[in-house]
């Protein structure tokens, strides 16, 4: 008698939102909510970092593949796919849950737009003087080679509209967070805590970075690539073992793409904090 399987990219998609049910547990901590959606998260980078990336060659073999694995990977893929987007949907409603439980117990995150004097004042020294230095814009042309984004890293995509007799323009921006903190904590009063993302100083700041257009409007929406990072381990006996793991890791940089995360929008709920309404 046959028996069906279920492959195993499928029930280690299982295994990760049983991750996110424990994100969405009431009864589990608040901060220890937090760090769930984090695991969440970084499992699913190294998901596709290994394990959809082994699917997507062996779907170029067709039908042998399907004899290596059992089942097909191009139907797992699909299927793969499908998870992952309901699965960020679920994402999405626990973390603006948590943001408004954040918001009773007094911590808000806000952005650039909500930005108290007081609170734009330290934003404006912080970047000048913690940040400025440390961005690279690269100015994307009609002719121009796009960079090799790194994965895992965070960019901006950015949006210039110059005046009507001038061509829109574009740029990316890499968003050092291997050298500066993720979140920065903004002066407040009382036992209220602000905290403001690194992205949202950066974009605060964009106009200093591009002062030199002549531009009416600039918006910036933060990216990031998950790329190929499944080692190739060719049986050459010519070369020792740590060789060929440096060749594959050295391969890592210039590896296929296989996700793409980007802002849907960058509107704010009054509702996630209750500050807003003081």
């Amino acid at each position: 008698m046959d028996k069906q399987y279920i492959p195993k990219e499928l029930s280690w998609l299982s295994f990760n939102e049983r991750v996110l049910q424990e994100a969405d547990n009431k009864e589990v901590p608040l901060l220890e909510r937090l760090k769930f959606m984090g695991i969440y998260s970084n499992n699913l980078d190294e998901y596709f970092r290994v394990r959809v990336a082994t699917l997507k060659r062996l779907s170029v073999l067709e039908a042998k593949s399907k004899n290596i694995l059992g089942y097909s990977p191009k139907t797992t893929l699909k299927k793969v796919y499908e998870t992952v987007l309901i699965q960020n949907l679920k994402f999405e409603k626990i973390y603006a849950d948590l943001l408004h439980e954040l918001g009773k117990n007094n911590i808000c995150i806000i952005n650039e737009k909500q930005l108290k004097s007081e609170q734009a004042d330290f934003v404006q020294r912080y970047f000048q003087k913690e940040v400025r230095t440390r961005l690279m814009p690269f100015l994307i042309e009609k002719d121009s080679k796009l960079p090799n984004l790194t994965d895992a890293a965070i960019y901006l995509a950015i949006y210039l509209s110059e005046s009507p007799t001038q061509r829109n323009r574009y740029a990316l921006l890499e968003v050092p967070t291997n050298i500066l903190p993720r979140f920065i904590v903004l002066p407040c009063k009382g036992d209220e805590k602000c905290i403001i993302f690194l992205d949202d100083i950066i974009r605060y700041g964009l106009k200093d970075i591009f002062f030199i257009f002549d531009f009416n409007e600039i918006s910036a929406y933060t990216i990031k690539l998950t790329k190929d990072a499944e080692l190739e381990m060719a049986d050459d006996i010519s070369e020792s073992y740590i060789d060929k793991i440096a060749r594959s890791l050295r391969q890592r940089k210039k590896s296929n793409p296989l996700r793409f995360i980007y802002d849907r929008s960058k509107q704010y709920n009054p509702a996630l904090c209750r500050s807003r309404n003081r």
